[in-house]
């Protein structure tokens, strides 16, 4: 996930100017017969458009489309009526990232690029459902910028898309053509990779025609559909739902994503994920909680790209429903970090993290919950919050990668509630103050939600305040002090502190991280963070804490920082000499020698996945190479981290505590 300055997929081009629509007939009005006889087809639509009151232009338009491009006048309205009411608007797109009353696409998929965590970088613009602005303006020759900006060419340009779909159907075509002919096309114009809710759009666009439709729409124009009350409503398509991996409250529908090799005959190009043996080898320790930073529509989209990445399943954020993408064995695309790649599932959430609870809702909650205890009890993993994690506590394979790493599903992410719902609570314990810790204990974050909120800005514009909403973290200062800086991350910023920005997880601990304490100072207390203290403020009475129990480790006696690594690979002895070795560098975080920090997990397997061609051509490819050399995984800053047992003393404390 992007900064949210440039976020959204959809705001690529968010201007306010309008073209008008009448000042685009009366363009195109000047030379009729010249446009007729010749130019692009676009041209010969705007051109058939026929005079009249200004208020009744896109009526007209709809009526020279559907005569230029054989397709049913009322099929076209109705189309452009369920992605737009037939509203335009300008030259930006709509909150769903369509462009005028037919919405047509032109999106740039979120950053992933690296999600993989290996190899190089991936390069994809996305499949062809996030660009159809421009294949319509193609197919009619007009200007990419009028088929955005200008009603008029929008609709020439939507409805030449829609005839475009019927012919590679080969399906009849016409304006007298039988409605029910033109159902599948109706489905691929939707632009929805789910077969359920593909069907669903043609079900609308047909109950629209059958009822009738009349309004007038945001800039003024009429526009009226006539009902055909003895219409036949297309049937519904079941949700594909084998082989689904979920429980079966949920009716999780299969929508695969593809093991494709697209670079024929280079071994080294296919997507866009990596065929594996799980959970007997590797095996499954996290399940990671994403938001899309897109639609849902869109979301499944991209994970059907063989040339993009993957993720084990996508969630919606209206109603819960839950698509499948990839089978638990296999090795999905979409941490950054190959490790963690390696050990997990991932889940997307319908959403963008900078508006929070406007996507987060409960029936996305439940869903995910539902989801998530059913897999974690399938493959043994552990409901906490050093195995049910977000994307923003993946570590940075290397130091050069720890600024680029995500921070979704973000600040606005109810870990509290979310963890009610797994049956895990997180907020079980006494209330931890300054009086009744020392250092050295171990505090658990609990700060609630609805009423813990924190200053967070950047989220419509840098700077800027967001909305006051519940959060998930508290912040920790350098000092015991309300002004005192925000705690510095050298990973995320090398010549300065933290910030408030909606993407700076800096000084944030989240709901469900340990810490170890180690000063207090009246309504103050201070943990082991980074590198240095970290101090929260702890109000009388409503304490974000809870005391709490853990390993905790620290460096030996007599030795130097103890370094801290984002994956746990093997030993080179570990590598069989047709394997390379994968070296495992330093990140630029240490544990000081008077330091202790909380293990999250002290039986995590050193390992590491060869797989890297399509077709096992490299010798011993798809082979998981154990070592034996141990690490722990700690809770170290807001993302977790790796440190060799060699490194530090053998983990104490009271184990593992609710």
């Amino acid at each position: 996930m992007r900064h949210p300055s440039s976020r959204r997929l959809l705001a690529a081009a968010a201007t306010t100017t309008t073209v008008a629509l009448t000042t685009a007939l009366a363009v195109t009005a000047q030379t009729p017969q010249a446009l007729a006889s010749g130019g692009s087809s676009g041209q010969r639509c705007l051109a058939a458009v026929a005079p009249g009151d200004s208020t009744t232009a896109r009526e007209r338009v709809f009526t020279a489309a559907a005569s230029t491009y054989g397709v049913p006048v009322a099929l076209a309205k109705a189309v452009s009526y369920l992605e737009s009411r037939w509203d335009a608007h300008g030259a930006a797109p709509s909150t769903a990232g369509g462009y005028g009353p037919m919405h047509l696409t032109d999106l740039t998929p979120p950053g992933m690029s690296r999600a993989r965590g290996e190899r190089g970088p991936i390069s994809s613009a996305g499949p062809a459902a996030l660009h159809t602005a421009t294949r319509a303006a193609d197919l009619t020759g007009l200007k990419l910028r009028a088929v955005k900006a200008d009603g008029a060419a929008n609709i020439c340009a939507g409805v030449a898309l829609l005839a475009s779909y019927q012919a590679e159907l080969d399906k009849p075509q016409g304006e007298q053509t039988a409605l029910g002919q033109w159902v599948e096309a109706v489905r691929r114009y939707s632009g929805s990779a789910s077969a359920i809710d593909s069907s669903t759009f043609a079900r609308r666009v047909f109950a629209v025609i059958k009822a009738g439709q009349s309004r007038v729409t945001n800039d003024g124009q009429r526009v009226t559909l006539a009902a055909i009350p003895g219409l036949r409503i297309p049937a519904q398509v079941a949700p594909n739902t084998a082989p689904v991996d979920c429980p079966e409250a949920l009716a999780c529908e299969w929508v695969p994503a593809p093991y494709n090799w697209y670079g024929y005959p280079d071994p080294y190009a296919y997507g866009n994920h990596d065929l594996a043996h799980r959970p007997a080898s590797p095996d499954i320790n996290y399940i990671v909680v994403h938001d899309t930073e897109g639609t849902y529509d869109t979301t499944l989209d991209l994970v059907q790209d063989p040339t993009y990445v993957s993720w084990n399943y996508t969630i919606r954020s209206s109603d819960g429903h839950v698509a499948q993408h990839t089978y638990a064995n296999d090795v999905a695309w979409h941490a950054g970090n190959w490790y963690v790649n390696m050990h997990s599932i991932g889940i997307e959430h319908e959403g963008f993290a900078a508006d929070g609870a406007t996507w987060y809702t409960e029936s996305m909650y439940e869903s995910s919950a539902t989801l998530v205890k059913y897999l974690a009890d399938k493959y043994g993993v552990p409901l906490d919050r050093a195995h049910i994690i977000g994307h923003d506590q993946v570590p940075g394979i290397l130091p050069k990668y720890v600024r680029g790493m995500h921070w979704d599903p973000g600040p606005f992410w109810d870990w509290q509630h979310y963890f009610f719902l797994l049956g895990a609570p997180l907020g079980r314990g006494v209330r931890a103050t300054p009086t009744n810790v020392e250092p050295g204990s171990v505090v658990k974050v609990a700060p609630g939600f609805a009423g813990n909120e924190h200053k967070v800005t950047g989220c419509t514009a840098p700077g800027v305040r967001c909305p006051d909403q519940g959060t998930n973290f508290v912040y920790l200062r350098t000092a015991p002090r309300a002004q005192a800086p925000l705690v510095k991350d050298v990973g995320l910023h090398h010549h300065g502190y933290s910030t408030t920005d909606v993407s700076d997880i800096g000084a944030r601990v989240d709901a469900g991280q340990k810490l170890v304490v180690a000063d207090t100072s009246q309504n103050w207390i201070a943990v082991w963070y980074l590198g240095a203290k970290g101090w929260m403020y702890v109000p009388p009475g409503d304490s974000p804490v809870v005391r709490s129990k853990a390993q905790t480790v620290g460096v030996k006696p007599g030795s130097g920082p103890a370094p801290l690594y984002g994956r746990a690979y093997p030993e080179r002895a570990a590598y069989p000499a047709a394997i390379p070795h994968q070296r495992t560098g330093p990140l630029q975080y240490t544990i000081k020698p008077w330091q202790r920090y909380v293990v999250a997990d002290d039986s995590i397997v050193t390992d590491y996945y060869y797989a890297t061609t399509y077709d096992d051509s490299a010798p011993r490819d798809h082979t998981d190479v154990v070592g034996k050399d141990v690490y722990y995984e700690l809770w170290f800053g807001h993302r977790m981290a790796f440190v060799r047992a060699v490194d530090v003393t053998t983990p104490r404390g009271g184990g593992a505590s609710p």
